[in-house]
């Protein structure tokens, strides 16, 4: 049944009785692709290590389903990030346990006891990685780990391998969007552990096509697709300033509310020409919230003509309601400050020069992000590439978008007063 698309399965389905198409509606064997079949052989985890939508939560909620009903697993231990995203997407999502479960074997939930309570007696318990300690005492013979890249200790990783000690056999499925952490590398090569890749495209007919073009549109060519779409467990580079996971480290959940706000720059490090094979100009929109903590708000960076790259500053500015546009003049002089100004005459521009190396520059803001205080508005996927992949060192690429954050940052870092304009607007 592998070898058949999702279209033809379902015209078998039409096809069958009521009877028999409820019966082949819950059969996995039937729906599940090949890499989403079980792999065969002595193994303790199943490292499912793939893009988002490629159908990682479906594969570890049917893979329990099947222990579960069978009595093959009897005490289950469910892990997630944190307690609700156990509840929200390995018991109640839609394609958690609930949903993948017939009517006829649907196990009972309890929520106040985090509790799956099958018809045969098997029970699976949900726990979160963000208390480490949950994990400790209990014992299981089957777990399912969800997202393991995003737990923040790898103590609850080492606590449930701990626990696996039932039965003749205990067993787990790992499903996870892959991402740089130095013990989920050990795991992938540990002998007893059998890794399953993937990526987004092969689950295509499952997925709405405009997030696939979406997706495709905003990320496709860089190290982030190659990340969440490809599915590829990319290594950090040697020397970097920036690791992947200080990165991550520095990801906010919600933008800053305008009126957290003290300062906000637009920085431009504008490109010498504007063909196809220029670099690209970087314009970097950054904060200083009251507290002391920076943010970065936008990255509108591009391979742009003169006039375009000025009037998307002069736009950002707007926009976020800056106080000031930092710009480097080392090309370009004076003229970089005439291109801009030819778009708004009264825009507050900062002219800087560089006369440091990129990586001495680099380095205190660099540091900034190891103390904590600077957060990512969002995902900005070249801009962060560019960060994950600096090391300074001679023949590197330019780092069009990072010298921008740079500048952005570094201005921030300085004792400038808001504009008077924006403690207006505020």
């Amino acid at each position: 049944m592998t070898s058949l698309s999702p279209t033809s399965r379902r015209k078998i389905l039409n096809e069958l009785s009521d009877q028999e198409a409820a019966a082949l509606l819950y059969d996995w064997s039937f729906w599940a692709r090949e890499k989403q079949h079980s792999p065969p052989g002595d193994w303790r985890v199943w490292l499912i290590l793939a893009g988002r939508g490629f159908g990682k939560t479906r594969t570890g909620a049917e893979w329990i389903r099947r222990l579960a009903e069978s009595g093959r697993a009897k005490r289950i231990a469910l892990v997630a990030e944190t307690a609700a995203d156990a509840r929200d997407v390995m018991i109640e999502g839609e394609s958690g346990l609930l949903a993948c479960c017939p009517p006829w074997a649907r196990p009972k939930y309890e929520p106040s006891k985090r509790r799956l309570t099958w018809p045969n007696g098997t029970i699976a318990t949900s726990f979160s990685a963000d208390d480490p300690d949950q994990l400790r005492g209990p014992q299981f013979d089957t777990a399912w780990a969800d997202e393991i890249a995003k737990w923040r200790h790898e103590a609850a990783w080492d606590n449930l391998m701990l626990g696996l000690r039932l039965g003749a056999d205990p067993r787990c499925v790992a499903t996870t969007t892959p991402k740089p952490r130095a013990w989920l590398a050990r795991l992938a090569e540990d002998k007893r552990t059998v890794t399953t890749r993937g990526g987004t495209r092969e689950n295509a007919a499952n997925l709405a096509p405009a997030f696939l073009d979406q997706i495709l549109a905003r990320y496709d060519g860089t190290r982030l697709a190659r990340q969440e779409i490809d599915g590829e467990f990319l290594t950090e580079v040697p020397g970097a300033l920036w690791s992947r996971g200080l990165i991550e480290a520095a990801r906010a959940d919600r933008p800053p509310d305008l009126s957290e706000l003290a300062r906000v720059v637009v920085a431009v490090d504008p490109a010498v020409t504007a063909n196809d094979g220029s670099d690209e100009t970087g314009i970097v929109v950054a904060a200083r919230d009251s507290g002391g903590g920076f943010w970065v708000l936008e990255d509108v960076s591009g391979r742009l003509s003169p006039d375009r790259w000025a009037r998307r500053a002069v736009d950002a500015f707007a926009r976020h309601r800056a106080d000031a546009v930092i710009t480097e003049v080392n090309q370009g002089g004076d003229m970089v400050v005439a291109t801009l100004r030819t778009v708004d005459p009264t825009l507050p521009v900062r002219a800087v020069r560089a006369t440091r190396g990129k990586r001495l520059r680099a380095e205190p803001i660099a540091a900034l992000y190891e103390q904590g205080r600077v957060r990512h508005a969002g995902a900005f996927p070249a801009l962060e590439d560019q960060m994950a992949g600096f090391t300074g060192a001679p023949g590197d690429a330019s780092p069009d978008r990072l010298d921008a954050l740079v500048w952005a940052l570094t201005d921030l870092s300085e004792d400038h007063r808001p504009a008077e304009s924006r403690e207006f607007l505020l």
